[in-house]
């Protein structure tokens, strides 16, 4: 097993982590994503689970009863529950009425009810099945031996709930609460969601733990673990609205697991302070180690198969970001990774500082611009490529820098507020949410358009590599060129504030934002010093590759000192130049020579001249320079 830990100095290493817990996600997902979501299951709304589940974590072996009350979404005569072919089911009932059912072969349980069930009517059936689940790339229901001792666990993202209970999984219906009551042999502990409710010894040698969990969950967050695990439990929240962090941690790790635990509250705290209490504070949080490399973010208790900082903030950021709010589909999966990403950056931000910050930023950038193309969010053809969909450099890094770009588009103070904001939301909050939901809260709270960025970073593909030169322009002033390519031809241009730093002879340094919009755009800045150098992003705040920044020569002839522009150009013809340079006067010659035009103006109407070249002489108490332009 291996053990990550963040630090400020290692920045690759957290690169790499993230690649690690990307790669166990999608290894996750490998068996079973070719399983969409089953429309024979969406007529009707689960509401409420009871999960009875009686195992033993030396036998790979499950007998469950699985009680659910749905509401039905149209009139129903069948009821349908995804259920792996290698379960057998041995009774359904409706009250005391045993009812007709098959398994039909296609991973399907289908029940046959006594009447129809009308819209909007409910109904409640139990089912009692048995069975070794499948054994396929990933068990979605696992055992393994840590030193010596049998342990069991669960982990079905996306859509392995079906191996080990009857139940409906899809992204657009989540079950109002839950109760799960594991029965397993005596000396071994169980956990599962929300709080455990009672421990009842049943006097055969077996006990069984009753946890009731009372948020809307999807089935894939649903989860259990047994082995003997010794229970560590902090405090977290501020008095008097505190709750409990209960930690499951295998013996032979203890001590060096509640070492490493300790790093969960600072950083429960920064969360809350950033975005919201804590979505599930009613009742827990907590870690349970299982026997698999990363972590899944079972809601109210992370299963863990380390203990480093990153980890632990990647799988508790996940409460907020993909529990509370759940992507809607698998396009939208950046909605939970890339948030989660990024959230254990703003870890290193506020407990490591700027520096390290900046450190891993910039390894982020790196990996996502080892490639030049790539999309955030999913076609219909990616959703077949689990590889894609759970793309580290994508899905999680670019996710994480693309929501630092909007960040520092917006600033902070507007960028949090929407994201509290998207938390907060009534239709979203304990629901499903999608790409434009997320962009209509930021768009709220910024006050302008985000579907230029939007269409760049989220549904294009590619980066930037900028050119900036900049130059001192007279006393008190510079001039900034920026240039731009695009690595991939869907987007054709990047429209973003770029931040650049000047410094000066005398050690001063001055940070400018520039609002690039077009290519060549010209910038004439206020400076408060002569510039003697100039630095390209110094903070990463952008996703970019090979960019530079240059100090032209800095001082500049006459000549240079004075642009026109537009040029060529149709109505208007106007003068870029210093502010401590006066004009005097300012004549148009026509193409044989003859003055057409004398004015003192800095912005001239140009409308009325012919079509062709131009040419103008400009006095200055400093001398005379000759330009052309060209009217169109």
């Amino acid at each position: 097993m291996v053990f990550f830990t963040i630090s400020s100095v290692f920045a690759q290493s957290d690169v790499l982590e993230t690649h690690t817990i990307a790669e166990i996600e999608g290894k996750s997902a490998s068996r079973t994503l070719n399983f969409q979501a089953n429309a024979n299951t969406l007529n009707y709304d689960v509401t409420y689970h009871k999960l009875e589940l009686t195992v033993d974590p030396a036998i790979y072996f499950i007998t469950g009863k699985v009680t659910t009350t749905f509401t039905a979404l149209a009139d129903m005569n069948s009821v349908t529950f995804d259920l792996a072919n290698e379960l057998n089911v041995t009774t359904v009932k409706q009250g005391t009425t045993n009812l007709s059912f098959v398994q039909n072969g296609n991973n399907e349980l289908v029940i046959t009810l006594p009447s129809t069930l009308t819209t909007g009517n409910s109904a409640t059936l139990e089912m009692m099945y048995s069975g070794a689940p499948p054994q396929n790339a990933f068990e979605a229901f696992a055992v393994n031996v840590h030193s010596g001792a049998a342990g069991m666990w669960t982990l079905s993202e996306p859509y392995g709930a079906r191996d080990w209970w009857p139940c409906k999984q899809d992204l657009s219906d989540k079950i109002n609460n839950i109760d799960v009551f594991v029965t397993a042999p005596s000396q071994y502990v169980s956990v599962a969601n929300g709080m455990e409710q009672s421990q009842v010894d049943n006097g055969n040698g077996t006990k069984t733990t009753h946890f009731h969990h009372s948020y809307p969950i999807p089935a894939y967050l649903i989860a259990f673990a047994v082995t003997n695990y010794q229970v560590y439990t902090q405090t977290a929240g501020t008095a008097p609205n505190t709750f409990p962090i209960v930690n499951y941690i295998y013996p032979e790790n203890y001590t060096s697991a509640v070492t490493a635990v300790a790093q969960t509250l600072p950083i429960m705290n920064l969360f809350e302070t950033l975005f919201e209490p804590y979505p599930f504070r009613n009742e827990k949080y907590g870690h349970a180690q299982f026997g698999w490399g990363g972590g899944m973010e079972h809601t109210t208790v992370s299963f863990m198969g380390s203990f480093g900082r990153g980890l632990i903030a990647h799988e508790l950021a996940h409460q907020w970001f993909g529990d509370k709010i759940t992507c809607g589909t698998w396009k939208d999966i950046w909605l939970n990774e890339g948030f989660a990403t990024y959230l254990s950056a703003l870890v290193i931000e506020n407990l490591d500082g700027l520096n390290a910050f900046i450190a891993q930023k910039a390894s982020m950038v790196d990996f996502i611009t080892s490639s030049p193309s790539g999309n955030l969010y999913l076609t219909d053809v990616q959703l077949t490529d689990v590889g894609r969909i759970f793309s580290s450099r994508l899905t999680y890094n670019k996710g994480a820098m693309v929501l630092e770009m909007l960040r520092f588009k917006m600033g902070d103070t507007a960028f949090f507020q929407a994201l509290r904001n998207y938390l907060a939301d009534p239709n979203l909050a304990y629901d499903y949410a999608v790409t434009t939901d997320l962009k209509a809260h930021l768009e709220a709270v910024y006050g302008q358009s985000l579907t230029e960025f939007f269409n760049d970073w989220v549904y294009n593909q590619g980066y930037p590599t900028y050119t900036i030169t900049a130059q001192n322009w007279g006393a008190g002033q510079a001039r900034f060129v920026i240039n731009q390519t695009q690595s991939d031809t869907s987007v054709s241009f990047f429209e973003m504030p770029v931040p650049i730093r000047i410094t000066g002879t005398g050690g001063q340094t001055a940070n400018l934002v520039l609002n690039n919009t077009t290519n060549g755009q010209v910038f004439i800045q206020n400076v408060p010093f002569t510039i003697t150098g100039v630095q390209f992003d110094p903070e990463v705040h952008l996703i970019s590759k090979n960019s530079n920044a240059t100090l032209a020569n800095e001082t500049f002839s006459l000549e240079q000192a004075i642009v026109l522009y537009p040029n060529p150009g149709r109505d208007e013809l106007h003068f870029q130049m210093p502010a401590d340079l006066a004009i005097e006067q300012v004549m148009i010659y026509n193409s044989l020579g003859q003055k057409i035009l004398s004015t003192n103006r800095l912005d001239i109407n140009i409308s009325s001249l012919s079509t062709g070249v131009h040419y103008v002489e400009i006095q200055t108490a400093e001398g005379t320079i000759h330009k052309k332009f060209i009217k169109e």
